[in-house]
C-alpha cells in the first residue's frame, strides 16, 4: 500500500513540474498584455478612420451629383418656361 502512496506521490509531483514550464511560458506578463491592448486599440482607431474617410468621400460625391442633377434640372426648367413664354407672346 505504501508504494503505491510513493508510486501515486511521485506521479503528482512529476505532473506539476512538467506542466509547470509550459504553463509559466504561456502566460504574458501584465506589461505586455498592456502593449498588446494598445496595439490593438490603435489598429481599431486606424480602421475606423479609414471608413469614416471613404464614407465621407462617398458621400461628397453623391452630394456633388445631386447638386449638378438639380441645377440641370433647374436650368433645363427654365428654358421651357421661357420658350413657352416667348411662344405664348407669339400668338
Amino acid at each position: 500500500m505504501r508504494i503505491y502512496e510513493r508510486l501515486a506521490g511521485i506521479a503528482v509531483v512529476a505532473n506539476v513540474l512538467l506542466a509547470a514550464p509550459g504553463f509559466v511560458l504561456a502566460q504574458n506578463s501584465p506589461k505586455q498584455d498592456t502593449q498588446n491592448a494598445g496595439h490593438e486599440t490603435k489598429q481599431a482607431a486606424k480602421d475606423t478612420g479609414k471608413a469614416a474617410q471613404g464614407a465621407a468621400k462617398k458621400t461628397g460625391h453623391a452630394v456633388k451629383k445631386g447638386t449638378n442633377k438639380a441645377a440641370s434640372k433647374t436650368e433645363q426648367g427654365a428654358r421651357n418656361v421661357k420658350h413657352k413664354t416667348e411662344s405664348d407672346s407669339n400668338h
